[in-house]
């Protein structure tokens, strides 16, 4: 155990939940992998109708006037959390990116896949609007009800990489994503 953490449980309160259209989570854990219930082009085909989705995230009430100066920001960066994830999701190590079995078995941290220990999932999108503790996105991925832990600004040197290198199996990922 690490000195500096004494082993405590970390709790995470929402500060929002998810309306969206998605109802159900394209890639799916299974006791040793993850599965798209689609093949790879249809799941680009979705991911381009995804870019154009616009959702709503809700926030908690108790949080009123947090999203005050939002609306100077074209863009956030919302962290959630896969709430459809079953448990035994949460222990697999080692999977086939987005499910496909011709990429390599590598392990959960090398992908952006929900199934992983502490499951937060984080995506940058547009905001379309901001009424009251309503923000209005385009592009999220989430599914309905998901909780929202977190929002934060997206800012180009914050967020920002240099010489950014992929596996190339990602490449091949986004290359296909981006195709459509």
């Amino acid at each position: 155990m690490n000195e500096k953490f004494s082993g405590e449980k970390i709790i995470l309160k929402p500060v929002g939940y998810i309306r969206s259209d998605i109802k159900s989570p394209s890639l799916k854990a299974g006791n040793d992998d993850i599965k798209l219930d689609k093949g790879l082009e249809l799941a680009a085909q979705e991911s381009k109708y995804i870019k154009s989705l616009k959702s709503e995230i809700l926030i908690n009430p108790e949080y009123e006037g947090i999203l005050d100066g939002l609306e100077d920001f074209s863009h956030v960066v919302v962290l959630y959390w896969p709430h459809l994830l079953p448990a035994s999701g949460r222990t697999i190590k080692k999977v086939h990116p987005i499910g496909q079995k011709k990429f390599p078995l590598v392990g959960v941290f090398s992908t952006c896949s929900p199934a992983r220990p502490n499951p937060v999932l984080v995506t940058v999108v547009r905001i379309r609007e901001i009424k009251g503790n309503s923000l209005i996105v385009q592009g999220l991925e989430a599914v309905d009800g998901s909780p929202v832990i977190d929002i934060k600004p997206f800012t180009r040197t914050y967020c920002n990489a240099e010489d950014v290198r992929l596996a190339d199996w990602m490449e091949q990922i986004e290359k296909a994503m981006s195709d459509l």
